[in-house]
């Protein structure tokens, strides 16, 4: 996190000083004053800034995959809850299935019996 944070302010000092070199020549740097260099753009990009995450898209891509994993962990716990019950549901279906058969056969040697009478 730290490293992100490093290489996110180093985005915005080099973009800072990328456009402050584009807007005021480099003769008025060393005489320069906040009254005879006006550089407005400083503003918007510490307004950008606040959110690092809105303002860099690696931050924002890792935020995204980190909610994608989130929700990914969610839905693997789910199917193995539903595989649990799966295989409970398999066991008692076959126990039901064995079940049916024990009856059927009592069944049948009963109505054996009536018919002979």
């Amino acid at each position: 996190m730290r490293a992100t944070f490093k290489r996110i302010c180093f985005i915005s000092i080099y973009l800072v000083l990328e456009e402050f070199s584009r807007q005021v020549s480099s003769i008025d740097w060393p005489s320069g004053s906040p009254d005879t260099v006006h550089y407005t753009a400083l503003d918007s990009y510490l307004a950008k800034y606040q959110n690092p995450r809105e303002a860099d898209a690696m931050s924002k891509v890792q935020a995204e995959l980190d909610e994608t994993k989130i929700i990914l962990h969610n839905t693997m716990e789910s199917l193995l809850e539903r595989g649990e019950k799966l295989d409970d549901l398999v066991q008692k279906s076959e126990h039901l299935g064995n079940q049916s058969k024990a009856f059927y056969k009592t069944a049948r040697k009963q109505n054996s019996c009536c018919e002979v009478m």
